[in-house]
């Protein structure tokens, strides 16, 4: 019988140098080891590459060497250890320096080492550098509240444009179609018949107009609920496209003043999509309350998704989905879309009752 490799017996029993040599090659993190008091005794090429010192530079220096002055002050690289010791380990993020005085935003792991009759031989630390991944996060934070203001200023004047036009244009036009009445019942049939033909035409340009402001802002959502002004809005579109529709609602309360608008402008969006792409005879919307928010469930018997030409189809790259995305996620929720179990789509997003960034 063949004796083992010896390459083999050494992978399947690592020896001492064949870990260090794996701890020497990593390079996407510093790693290195402690002795009781926080001493730095060894160092591998990651940590050198991470903070720019080699290990002649570091071994034998106090860790606390990477921390900005305001940590030192509190005393934080010894609490870090101390908690390490009571817990075993200890995970924190926060600033780091380099040998260059430079600061990086740094994930820390330390790791207590227990001998085996119950003694601190020391700690092991795991740092890896995350600036990047914080700068993109800040970004995307940014991003979320820029739109969170643009949404909020949107919606101010979509509110203030249907309150001008409801108290102004409206109410003029509602006059002058009175004023046409009275004038119609004291004229001769002849001449009335031409009155009350004007007459239904303001009449016909008060209700495209109550649409106008109905789609700017539904008065249900400022004077009475949620529920009110989605069932106004399906009575719409369902009418307008021939499709059946059902609205269920469990929920709790009612949602906040600015969740509430949220909900029913992505409801909105995606009750458009489907007139305009989905090719649905029948539509179903859902409102749950969970999680501290509001679940919204919106269901058609379409082509579903992703169904026909891409310009057609409801994917997850349309405008309006991605719109709504954002709109669910800067108010601190999530959105996702998938096939439902007719074989259309389904639109589920979640919604906080308090937004989690600025509106």
């Amino acid at each position: 019988m063949l004796a083992d490799h010896p390459a083999e017996r050494d992978f399947d029993h690592p020896t001492e140098d064949a870990y260090r040599l794996l701890v020497d090659s990593v390079l996407d993190y510093a790693i290195f080891m402690l002795d009781p008091t926080g001493r730095i005794v060894s160092w591998n090429a990651g940590a050198e590459r991470i903070k720019g010192y080699t290990a002649d530079d570091i071994l034998g220096e106090h860790f606390s060497i990477f921390y900005p002055p305001e940590d030192l002050v509190a005393r934080k690289p010894w609490r870090e250890l101390e908690v390490a010791v009571d817990a075993g380990r200890f995970e924190d993020e926060g600033w780091r320096l380099r040998k260059d005085g430079t600061r990086f935003w740094a994930n820390v792991v330390i790791t207590a080492l227990i001998g085996s009759s119950g003694e601190l031989r020391g700690f092991a630390k795991v740092t890896r550098d995350m600036t990047e991944h914080r700068r993109v996060e800040q970004t995307v934070v940014e991003q979320r509240r820029l739109v969170g203001h643009l949404v909020e200023a949107q919606e101010l004047e979509r509110r203030r444009i249907a309150w001008d036009v409801h108290d102004d244009s409206i109410q003029s036009m509602v006059a002058v179609g009175m004023r046409l009445q009275l004038l119609a019942n004291r004229l001769p049939p002849e001449d009335a018949a031409v009155v009350r033909q004007l007459d239904e035409a303001v009449r016909a340009c008060i209700g495209r107009l109550r649409n106008l402001v109905f789609r700017l802002r539904p008065p249900e959502l400022d004077r009475h609920s949620l529920v009110q002004a989605l069932d106004h809005y399906l009575t719409d579109v369902a009418g307008a496209s021939g499709m059946t529709y059902r609205l269920r609602h469990e929920l709790d309360h009612e949602p906040p003043a600015e969740s509430a608008v949220t909900i029913f402008r992505i409801c909105q969006e995606a009750l458009t999509n489907i007139r305009k792409h989905a090719r649905a005879s029948a539509v179903e919307v859902t409102l749950t309350s969970a999680d501290g928010g509001t679940l919204v469930e919106i269901e058609d018997d379409g082509v579903g998704v992703g169904a026909g030409e891409p310009s057609d189809g409801p994917t997850s790259d349309h405008f309006g989905m991605i719109e709504m995305r954002e709109r669910a996620e800067t108010a601190g929720g999530w959105w996702s879309v998938s096939e439902a179990p007719s074989g259309g789509a389904l639109v589920r997003f979640w919604v906080p009752a308090s937004h989690g960034g600025e509106p």
